[in-house]
């Protein structure tokens, strides 16, 4: 591996905090996907409501993050065998700079998912990125690189997805999915290890999934990203893995509980509100709701409900008024009782349906960007599907919508896109 200082520079502009921040692939540490502002555009096409495009080299599918007046995105080269961080300027577009790492040794992935799938993770001081098999690198604001980890190579057919989480006195970095997957707490100004959690040997029995007429095990692992819960009592870092949710001490990753019931494939990141969380396996996986809080195995003492062969799709859900809205990777919308896992309704999004993308909320709106990227804007109700606008930017993706200061970020396959009303 060979690290390159590339910086491109026309003009590097004071860093100030100016507008709201999205700092993570879900915005929070709660991984809620919540926006605190309702001024967002609705309706867009190529040419309506754009400030501007900048294109990007090849596909990839991690979703940007914001702070002040960066954007942060990671981005493969296969010709050059690059994972790269790029910075644009959130105003108009413009590189500011790019920094990165060479890796040319082999690393098995799914066609549809592309190298730098996870997405960066920043604060004031530092943005981290997981590069998968090429390590995890901590960056300044200006591109300066801070320090750098080589944990070796993740070895799984579909390749890997877990973004990091940055918190104010560990970093979560899970190295996975993989037979030797471990779930690491790093220092964030050094990167040295507090803390390993070392994943066992998963031994499916009868898989009930998609996978379920298999003469071998099929596929195996998660994708998830881990999310924070922070009660009165304490701090539960809360991730699903195949089979098992768990929670454990984000300072010293102490195991507090574990929770059966999941399959063996699982994409999406653990749902959270009001005392419950509820994860979801992938390909016609299970899904379970749990009550936080335990302590050792709570299959049996704090799992509320379990759904077997359920609806659970690729990108995660909202959470709202104790109520779980997400979709399928068909494009097929539901709502959930969170208590109970009741399906309430489900519906069909109108266009082109298919998304790896996860939901984002602002107010009592949720947004959804499909594959061929396709936004549905609808009302978060429990009455059923009532659609308020779409907009559509007409180029494929697998990313997940983010929202600061009045705009939306976009990245496809082909650019970065800024919506705002012009």
């Amino acid at each position: 591996m060979k690290a390159f200082p590339l910086t491109v520079s026309l003009l590097i502009l004071p860093f100030l905090i100016l507008a709201e921040n999205w700092p993570s692939w879900r915005k929070d540490h709660l991984g809620s996907g919540q926006a605190s502002e309702t001024n967002l555009p609705t309706t867009w096409t190529p040419k309506e409501n754009v400030r501007w495009r900048t294109e990007l080299p090849e596909p990839g599918n991690s979703t940007p993050v914001v702070w002040g007046e960066h954007i942060y995105v990671t981005q493969p080269e296969s010709l050059s065998k690059s994972r790269s961080l790029l910075c644009f300027d959130r105003n108009n577009g413009e590189l500011l700079w790019k920094n990165g790492i060479i890796y040319e040794a082999e690393e098995r992935s799914h066609r549809t998912n592309h190298y730098c799938s996870a997405s960066p993770a920043v604060n004031n001081e530092r943005i981290v990125v997981s590069f998968g098999s090429a390590g995890v690198i901590c960056y300044n604001h200006d591109g300066k690189e801070l320090w750098q980890r080589d944990f070796g190579p993740i070895d799984h057919s579909w390749g890997n997805s877990t973004s990091p989480v940055l918190l104010d006195d560990i970093l979560i970095h899970y190295h996975g999915p993989a037979t030797n997957a471990v779930l690491y707490g790093l220092n964030p100004e050094t990167g040295e290890t507090i803390w390993e959690w070392r994943e066992p040997a998963w031994k499916p029995e009868q898989r009930t999934d998609g996978f379920n007429d298999r003469p071998d095990q099929g596929i195996i692992g998660a994708f998830s990203t881990p999310i924070l819960v922070e009660t009165n009592e304490r701090r539960e870092l809360i991730m699903s893995f195949p089979m098992e949710i768990k929670a454990f001490n984000p300072a010293t990753g102490d195991e507090l509980w574990t929770c059966s019931g999941l399959n063996p494939l699982v994409y999406t990141s653990p749902m959270y509100a009001d005392g419950i969380v509820v994860a979801m396996g992938g390909y016609y996986g299970n899904s379970i709701g749990v009550k936080i809080g335990g302590s050792g195995d709570v299959t049996k003492s704090h799992r509320l409900w379990q759904e077997v062969r359920h609806n659970g799709g690729i990108g995660s859900g909202i959470t709202k008024n104790g109520k779980l809205f997400y979709q399928d990777a068909g494009g097929i919308a539901y709502c959930d009782d969170m208590k109970t896992g009741k399906t309430l309704w489900r519906a069909r999004l109108p266009g082109a349906g298919k998304s790896w993308g996860s939901f984002i909320a602002s107010g009592d709106l949720i947004y959804s960007l499909s594959q061929a990227g396709d936004t549905v804007v609808f009302k978060a109700s429990e009455e059923g599907l009532e659609v308020v606008s779409q907009g559509q930017v007409d180029e494929e993706t697998n990313s997940s919508l983010i929202v600061s200061n009045g705009e939306i970020f976009i990245r496809t396959h082909e650019a970065l896109w800024c919506i705002g009303a012009r």
